[in-house]
């Protein structure tokens, strides 16, 4: 899921002599409008060109029967825009092919058997799986959503099973038209992820200088910053540097996050002029403009000495770190707390259709994708889903009843007003979900409304008893089935940053120590046995061992470089999944009492820790 949604006001617990007892989950916040996602003209702009070409070429064609398979692969568009691009062609690849394969799974399911509770039982176990894989790459908006939706829709599709590999041929086209479409702005821009994700951690740095005159917001700020800081070096390290052109331009980003990153151990003076530059140098960052020239202490400066053997150097990740596939896996082993939000998905999805087709509705995949797109990171999170859901459905049924006569108008029309509504779901749904649905309502019935007309009454009724049969069927199964693993997760998450503390502290004391790094002091006083010879020979000789010792002191510093950087990697990402696990625990409505002291001290001591780090050398590598 990326990063988990922040909570808001109070936990939905509270602890009473011992006992755990429910409070009453938030309402106001849930309708509150927030600030736009900086970057979401980026994701809305694809996806309306990725859109927008396939279904112009079957209304030429007369073949729009097919655009569910085109919007399936066009739909790829939407992923992967905070990625820088070499990363973002990889990520957005296995998105076409899970998108594909998703597809491919479900119109053989409808081609095999027309059982409407065996196709909602199949719908609810991929809604299931799309939910638990993209919570463990942690691929970030809009997340399983987008691959339950299509596939759960073609679920219901008829089908005959020499038609799927056509149909899914279809699909990957799109999907290749969306893989072009997000790599296009590389000709253009091509540091453009990295410029974002540098002046993300320059405004966060700039908002923990001016919070410091506020002490009570100071911890959530110094948050932000080691996040943003953290996530800006992870992605300019999955940068790869060809050429000195290229090395130099990263250099340049480099140079400005040592300097965001530096505020971390700040001692606070000149707080308010360097907010100020830090600001500067941010909103020249997103508005393209050559990189500005920074100044850089002497400990900055150092910093970089070890940013530049990365250059040179691939990085390798801190030993016991798992990468890719690997840690993918790690996260979904047995003993997750992914599988009970799986376990959530499933049962919920396969009741809401089930309880759909009861009532008679004839598009029990609505209350499927419904229920799935509620299930969020805990319980508090859910309830808040489910009420924007229910609330822009409902705002969507009533503008798409507003806006029928222009669907009498043809399908041209038809298509015009889907891109319409798919740019306005991007430019809304950052503010709050249920102001995106609002948008996402009317292009779903336009989609559907391209496999067949059916009566506008109908249609309507339909969407709005399943989007309330899905909503209710799916919170009750979220309340019924708890997930006692998140808790677990902070223990897990407190142990990692105890440890990480410790390796920094230990590398902390060895460099404030000479004598800590063991390296051999040259001349022969310390020998036992000076060598015999003539005074050429000997000078030759101490010559040799001075140059000796200066390699061997050399390669010392460089390994511990690199345990220091390795140490601040550990750090950063403790801190951050710490943070994360509370949040998550802190929003199940009925969970055993937190430790919230060890959560205190472990985050006090931590950051406080890092910053030490940070006022030393080198520069840390960020989280694989």
């Amino acid at each position: 899921m990326g990063k988990h949604a922040r909570q808001s006001g109070k936990s939905a617990y509270a602890v009473s002599g011992g006992a755990v007892r429910a409070r009453p989950l938030p309402l106001r916040s849930t309708v509150r409008l927030r600030r736009p996602v900086d970057i979401w003209h980026k994701p809305a702009l694809s996806a309306v060109a990725a859109l927008a070409i396939p279904d112009l070429t079957l209304f030429f064609l007369d073949r729009l029967d097919l655009i569910l398979y085109t919007s399936a692969g066009a739909m790829c568009a939407l992923y992967s825009h905070g990625l820088p691009y070499a990363a973002r062609a990889r990520t957005l690849l296995w998105v076409v092919l899970g998108m594909v394969g998703s597809l491919g799974i479900a119109l053989t399911a409808a081609s095999l058997t027309t059982s409407a509770a065996l196709l909602v039982v199949g719908a609810s176990l991929l809604a299931a799986v799309h939910k638990m894989v993209c919570d463990a790459t942690r691929i970030g908006p809009p997340a399983n959503i987008i691959l339950t939706f299509i596939t759960a829709s073609a679920f219901f599709v008829p089908q005959r099973l020499g038609q799927v590999p056509q149909h899914m041929a279809v699909a990957l086209g799109a999907g290749g038209l969306a893989w072009l479409v997000c790599m296009a702005p590389a000709l253009m821009r091509p540091q453009g992820p990295e410029r974002i994700a540098v002046a993300r951690a320059l405004e966060a740095a700039a908002g923990l200088l001016r919070t410091r005159e506020e002490p009570a917001g100071v911890a959530q700020a110094r948050h932000a910053t080691a996040a943003a800081v953290n996530a800006a070096w992870h992605t300019l390290f999955l940068v790869p540097v060809h050429t000195p052109a290229r090395a130099a331009a990263r250099a340049g980003l480099e140079r400005l996050l040592v300097r965001a990153e530096s505020v971390l151990g700040h001692d606070g003076r000149s707080a308010a002029g360097e907010a100020e530059r830090l600001g500067t140098w941010a909103r020249e960052l997103r508005s393209g403009r050559p990189l500005p020239r920074v100044a850089l202490s002497a400990v900055q400066a150092e910093e970089l000495v070890g940013v530049a053997e990365e250059v040179r150097e691939p990085w390798q990740p801190a030993p016991g770190r798992p990468r890719g596939v690997r840690a993918v896996l790690a996260r979904l082993a047995p003993g997750s707390p992914l599988l009970p939000i799986g376990a959530r998905v499933a049962a919920g999805c396969v009741l809401a259709g089930w309880v759909s087709m009861a009532i008679g509705v004839g598009h029990p995949y609505w209350a499927v994708v419904t229920a799935a797109s509620i299930y969020q990171a805990n319980t508090t999170l859910s309830w808040q889903r489910a009420l924007q859901r229910t609330l822009g459905n409902l705002l969507g049924l009533l503008l798409y009843t507003a806006l029928l006569p222009l669907t009498h108008l043809g399908e041209l029309a038809m298509i015009a007003l889907a891109l319409v509504f798919q740019l306005g779901a991007e430019a809304c749904i950052t503010r709050n979900y249920w102001l995106g649905s609002v948008c996402v309502t009317p292009m779903a019935l336009l989609l559907t409304e391209f496999g067949g007309r059916l009566p506008a009454g109908t249609l309507i009724a339909d969407r709005w008893i399943d989007t309330v049969v899905g909503a209710v069927v799916g919170l009750a199964c979220c309340v019924l089935i708890t997930n006692r693993r998140a808790a677990n997760r902070i223990e897990v998450a407190l142990g990692r940053v105890a440890a990480a503390e410790t390796a920094a502290l230990r590398l902390l004391a060895a460099r404030t120590d000479p004598g800590a790094d063991g390296t051999r002091e040259t001349g022969w006083a310390h020998e036992a046995d000076p060598p015999r010879g003539t005074d050429r020979d000997r000078d030759t000789s101490r010559n040799q061992e001075t140059h000796w010792d200066q390699e061997t002191h050399w390669a010392q510093e460089t390994d511990r470089d690199q345990e220091i950087r390795w140490a601040r990697d550990r750090l950063a990402a403790g801190l951050v999944e710490l943070r994360e696990a509370v949040e998550v625990a802190a929003g199940e409505w009925w969970q055993r009492a937190l430790p919230e002291e060890r959560i205190a001290r472990a985050e006090q001591q931590g950051h406080r820790t890092l910053a030490g780090l940070v006022r030393r050398r080198p520069a840390p590598v960020p989280a694989a």
